[in-house]
This record gives structure tokens, C-alpha cells and sequence, in this order.
């Protein structure tokens, strides 16, 4: 601690899974002032970093970040009065006390920064992938201030962590007015020491036990910028968790009256108006209330959220029930809790929505049904790349006078051009009155890429049988007949998710199927509801999860 902090007040936070202490107001500034110069170089418009917030003090940890921009070089970091001093060190911190290691000095970086694995975007300072390659404690050697010492040039000091050990030095070689301070990193000849030990030899994170290459190509968060720290992270992968609601949460919701907390997966869920009926009933059943709505959601979670986990969703609301007019939103609902995972658009418009909601866990499902929001639609792509397809999307969309046999014979006729394209693709009913056709592609894609390739398809599908087909735009210049509907593969637009609720009677659901179940004489594209969908699936399961993140190469046509 540096003098003159003796009589800051501090409480403990948690960061990089180790308990340090947050200093008040007082430290603070020390800290605020420190990362002027991190400032000035981030646009935090664009780079997916924290720009810090209430800082620690007093030292004690320490990270190294393995980190690819325009060279491959290691950050070495060490807490130092309530920020992250820091070194990029081209080869890498050693264990071997003959080797002396090149260490610029640069800004220093907020502590949140400690825990950053991912990608900053190209273009911006330090664009590239980061992991973290190792993290632990210091303790100063031969001093009691080690920023006096980091100020004076030399910095002898202990470390314990994963990958690193021992008794190390670091020795600024130039002046301190220099543009960029030239130090060298050293370690001395202890018991931890290892004659011929390199940092390259030992590439993968402690983290996520992962290399630079398996990050870029699949990171599992995006940091946004320019939000409030709460929002700042998006998980691309699990929010919390996916396993279904208890036994007895799920009898709390049936015990509980029309409003109330429900407790699920570790966070309370405001309900209300449970009783509110939202669907009138079919073939003679009772109507369908609210309260069935938030437990369907919540217990199809474990089939549903992989297909909607890492992707903005587009909301299709009926507060007032499915006879009254509903209504899309795309913007993050207000009064949304805090645990609810949010995805900040940068390339948004004036007209589009800013925020939205990434739906990756079963309390936001159970939050987003209390809200009315009977649909779901996720995007296509898959954050961090929310503007490149992860499916080819294939829309048999019926037109006025389109018999349910008819769109059987356009999606039997689709089997049969992929099966002979040796393209993997699986079919779901819309819960309404079509079919679609989900195919999983690899990375790189383009909308155009997807869009083009799904019209050749269908329109030789289309050609095969005319007298069902329209290419017209417009409902009423197709004389009825089904279109199908390639334009879906663009951003913004989206189609419905498997497992999702349609606004029908008896609230029907998008269900997944097999290929074979075309020909099944009793399949109907509204055939299962809320009611008979967990039948359904511990008859069936899912068909088309297999295909959720397969990686396939859509032949040329």
C-alpha cells in the first residue's frame, strides 16, 4: 500500500475467482487517475473491454494474457494500488533464470480487465485474441511500496500461480521520460527455477484450458462497451442453468394465487394475472391461461434454449391474449431484471432496436412468458458474429388456397434434394400451417451466401411442380398458392423457434420432426400443443438438436 492510504476504508468483491478489497472513494480516484491514459487509447464504442469501474487496492494478484494483435506478445499485469500495472512482454515471462526477457512498459488497466478472455475487434487498439494464460499473487521483495519502487525502476517480487513461480525482477533499462520504457523481466536462480522452460511451450489458458486459436474461433463472451458494467458481458453460451425447473418449483407455480415471486434456478421471477387466459381452447378443451404458458417455457427449457442461447430475439407479445391484436418488440422490455442477459447492437440504426434480450436461461424464459411474449424468434447468426448465419433457413410458406397434403409434397421434395446434395438438414412444423426446413452451415457464410443458395433449391423444387408454387411477392398476386420464401435468410429477419408457442387456439408449438414423419397420414402442422408436447418429447426428444453448431459446407450449386 502506498503511503498516505493507511486509512482507507475497504469491502471485499470477488475478481478472477480471488477475493480482493475495494478501496472508497479516496482510493478510488488514485485508481481513476491512473487509468486516464487507458482511456484516451480504448474507443469503448467499439473494443470489447471494461473500461474499469470501483477499483481494488493493495496489491496481491496477478494475471498474464496471452495476447495476438498485430504480434503475438504476453501482457504481464500486477495489481498495484487499485489498477493493473502492466508489460507486454513479446516472448513471454520464464521460469529459465539465464533468459532475460524483453518488458514495455504500457497504461496501466482496470482490474476488471484481470478475467478478459476473448476478442477485442481488429482495428482497435490491441484487436486481436486474448486468454488468460495465467493468474495467481504477487508479494513485493525489499519493499513495502511498490509502485515507489515500479516509479524508481526496479521491482523485485514473489510469485504463486499456475504456470508461474518463484523469485523474479523487473529492471527498467532506459529513462522513464521515453516514450515506450524498455525493462527486462528475469528470473533468479531458486528452486523454482527451470533451465530451458518458454511460455510457447505451454500455450493453453487457465481458465478455460483452451488455446488462442479454439478462443477466436469460439469465444464464450462478448464484452461490450460503452453499457453499464452489469451489462457489459454477454455469455455466448449457457446464462445459467438449463437443467428444467424442480419437482418443487413447479408445484410453488401451481400453488401459487395470480401473482407472486417464483423462485426458479436461483432467481425470483415476478408473476402475474396467472389465471389470465391467453388462448381460447380447441376441440372442446378448456381455455389455456397464462400460468401454463410460463411452465411450458420453462420446462421445454433444456430442448429450447440451445437454439436460442448467444442470439438476439425478436419477441411476438399478446398481453391481452391471442384474439386481441399483438404486437413485435424487438427492444429490451422495460423494467427488465438485472440477471437478464442484454446484447448492445453497434451497428444499429436509427430505427433499430439498441438492446435486446438474449433469452439463456430459465428464469428469462419464465419472465418472457409472463410478459406475453408467446413467440420467440432468435436470430440466425450467433453472437459475437450476430450478422453471419449459423442455418440456411428453407420457409414453406402457404399461400390462401395451400392444402396441408400440398406442403408435404414441397417438404418431401426438399428431403429428396438434400439427401441427393448430401446436405443434412431437419424439418419442423410451424405449430400454424406450414413446414420449415432448418440446415445447419459453417462459420463464414454470409446472409447472401445462405439466401442464394437456398433460392437455387427451391426454386428446382419449385419447377418440379408448378401448379403449387408462386414466386410472386405479395400474398394476393400468388392465386393462392405456396411460396417458398429463401428471402427469410437476411439480417433482421427471423423464424420462429423450435419449441416455441404459436398464437393459435390451444396454443399450439413448433415442434421438430423426423424426416420419415413427413409421411405419417396423421401429422398436422398444428398437431401438438402446450398440453402434449412433454409426451412428445419423451416419445421423440428432439430430431433436430443434433444438428444445433454442426459445421457444413452447402455444395455448390
Amino acid at each position: 500500500m502506498a503511503p498516505g492510504q493507511a486509512s482507507v476504508n475497504y469491502m471485499g468483491v470477488v475478481v478472477m475467482g480471488y477475493s480482493l478489497c475495494v478501496p472508497s472513494r479516496a482510493g478510488d480516484e488514485l485508481a481513476q487517475e491512473k487509468l486516464t491514459q487507458y482511456r484516451a487509447m480504448r474507443d469503448f464504442d467499439v473494443t470489447a473491454e471494461p473500461a474499469g469501474g470501483s477499483p481494488a487496492a493493495g496489491g496481491g494478484h496477478f494475471v498474464v494474457q496471452r495476447h495476438r494483435a498485430r504480434r503475438l506478445h504476453y501482457d504481464f499485469r500486477l495489481e498495484v494500488d487499485g489498477v493493473l500495472a502492466s508489460w507486454a512482454v513479446p516472448r513471454g515471462p520464464s521460469l529459465d533464470p539465464a533468459a532475460r526477457q524483453l518488458a514495455v512498459h504500457v497504461e496501466d488497466h482496470p482490474l476488471e480487465y484481470a478475467g478478459f478472455e476473448g476478442v477485442i475487434p481488429r482495428g482497435q487498439y490491441g484487436g486481436g485474441d486474448v486468454i488468460v494464460w495465467d493468474r495467481g499473487t504477487w508479494t513485493p521483495a525489499h519493499t513495502d511500496d511498490p509502485a515507489a519502487a515500479i516509479a524508481a525502476g526496479e521491482l523485485h517480487f514473489d510469485l504463486v500461480g499456475e504456470k508461474l513461480a518463484g523469485r523474479f525482477a523487473l529492471i527498467r533499462r532506459n529513462r522513464k521520460d521515453s516514450s515506450k520504457e524498455q525493462w527486462l523481466l528475469v528470473h533468479k536462480n531458486d528452486e523454482h527455477a527451470r533451465h530451458g522452460w518458454s511460455a510457447d511451450d505451454h500455450p493453453r489458458s487457465v481458465l478455460s484450458g483452451r488455446t488462442n486459436d479454439e478462443v477466436a474461433a469460439a469465444p464464450d463472451a462478448l464484452w461490450q462497451s460503452g453499457v453499464p458494467a452489469a451489462e457489459a458481458e454477454v455469455r455466448l453460451g449457457r446464462g445459467g442453468s438449463w437443467e428444467p425447473p424442480t419437482d418443487d418449483e413447479l408445484a410453488a407455480l401451481d400453488a401459487m394465487r395470480r401473482n407472486g415471486p417464483w423462485t426458479v434456478a436461483g432467481h425470483d421471477v415476478k408473476l402475474t394475472n396467472l389465471d389470465k387466459v391467453l388462448f381460447p381452447g380447441r376441440y372442446g378443451e378448456p381455455p389455456v391461461t397464462k400460468r401454463e404458458i410460463v411452465r411450458h417455457y420453462a420446462t421445454i427449457a433444456p430442448l429450447l434454449l440451445p437454439y436460442l442461447a448467444g442470439r438476439p430475439v425478436n419477441l411476438h407479445r399478446y398481453p391481452d391474449g391471442v384474439e386481441r391484436p399483438g404486437f413485435w418488440q424487438q427492444e429490451l422490455p422495460a423494467g427488465a431484471p438485472e440477471w437478464v442477459t442484454r446484447w448492445h447492437d453497434p451497428e444499429a440504426g436509427p430505427d433499430d432496436a439498441d438492446c435486446r434480450v438474449v433469452a439463456d436461461s430459465v428464469p428469462t424464459l419464465a419472465w418472457l412468458a409472463n410478459l406475453g411474449a408467446v413467440e420467440l424468434h432468435p436470430w440466425t447468426g450467433r453472437l459475437p458474429e450476430a450478422r453471419r448465419p449459423t442455418w440456411a433457413l428453407i420457409d414453406i410458406d402457404p399461400g390462401t388456397r395451400t392444402s396441408f397434403d400440398e406442403i408435404l409434397v414441397l417438404a418431401r421434395l426438399f428431403r429428396t434434394a438434400l439427401q441427393h446434395l448430401g446436405v443434412e438438414g431437419g424439418p419442423k412444423v410451424t405449430g400454424q400451417r406450414g413446414v420449415q426446413i432448418w440446415v445447419p452451415v459453417r462459420a463464414g457464410y454470409t446472409y447472401a451466401d445462405t439466401r442464394g443458395w437456398v433460392e437455387k433449391v427451391s426454386r428446382a423444387v419449385g419447377a418440379t411442380v408448378p401448379e403449387l408454387v408462386s414466386w410472386e411477392w405479395t400474398k394476393d398476386r400468388r392465386g393462392g398458392r405456396a411460396r417458398l420464401d429463401y428471402t427469410q435468410n437476411i439480417v433482421y429477419k427471423t423464424l420462429v423457434a423450435p419449441w416455441s408457442v404459436r398464437p393459435r387456439a390451444g396454443a399450439p408449438v413448433s415442434v421438430p420432426i423426423t424426416w420419415d414423419e413427413l409421411d405419417d397420414p396423421d401429422l398436422a402442422a398444428d398437431r401438438w400443443t402446450v398440453r402434449d408436447v412433454p409426451a412428445r418429447v419423451r416419445e421423440a426428444g428432439d430430431p433436430l438438436a443434433p444438428l444445433i453448431g454442426r459445421t457444413q459446407e452447402l455444395p455448390a450449386l
